[in-house]
């Protein structure tokens, strides 16, 4: 039987009214006139080494096919998630997205009380901005929480750029509504038929967070010293 979810009245006014849009292969927000980069082409930057080095390895056709299928996979599964939230009949028919929302749909019914799903928000301290996946209750606490989908069952090691991700999101939800988000939460679901969920604390990874902003700003700047103006 599907849950019915709460969903909690906020002042949307305090939301930017912009979509994004790609500048030179980056993805940026206009916030009150100022390009914000998004949190999730800031963190890109710290893993492109390694992106080349997969690439190099397995050749670009191939590496293009697996991007392009785990985007899709990510995208299908995440629509589900909305979706079976939100109470609307699911219009995602693949059998690999509907095998993975099954195995997290457990996960995702200790969510309630959803403060924001899919939401576009910006953080003026961190000069950041991003669209966060669903601020809710997970299991009683105030947490923003962040689906993920993968080929196989991942360390946690491997995975300390999603713990910064959510914990912009939650800077920018505690600026923007004056209220403190409790913990962080990422739900994985693989193809291997894994579900992981790992809990954290936004002040743990603050340090490692700021310091991949100052380092994205510094690698835009070389690339393109005209085109961006910080504050």
């Amino acid at each position: 039987m599907a849950k019915k979810f709460n969903f909690i009245d906020l002042d949307k006014s305090k939301l930017p009214v912009t979509k994004g849009k790609k500048v030179d292969g980056f993805r940026f927000y206009d916030i009150d006139g100022k390009a914000y980069p998004s949190i999730t082409t800031v963190l890109g930057i710290q893993k492109k080494a390694q992106l080349q080095e997969w690439r190099d390895k397995i050749g670009e056709n191939v590496a293009n096919w697996e991007m392009g299928r785990a985007a899709r996979r990510g995208k299908a599964t995440h629509l589900l998630i909305e979706q079976y939230i939100k109470g609307l009949t699911p219009s995602e028919r693949g059998v690999l997205p509907l095998g993975l929302f099954r195995l997290i749909k457990p996960y995702v019914d200790q969510i309630d009380n959803i403060h924001c799903l899919e939401t576009i928000m910006y953080s003026k301290k961190l000069t950041i901005a991003g669209q966060v996946d669903c601020i809710a209750e997970y299991n009683g606490k105030l947490s923003v929480i962040d689906f993920k989908t993968a080929n196989k069952e991942r360390q946690e090691s491997w995975i300390e750029n999603y713990f910064m991700q959510t914990s912009a999101y939650a800077q920018m939800y505690e600026e923007l509504f004056g209220k403190e988000i409790e913990q962080i939460v990422i739900l994985l679901v693989s193809e291997d038929g894994s579900v992981q969920n790992f809990v954290k604390e936004k002040k743990d990874y603050m340090d490692p967070l700021k310091k991949s902003i100052n380092d994205f700003y510094k690698y835009y700047e070389e690339l393109n010293k005209d085109k961006i103006k910080q504050e």
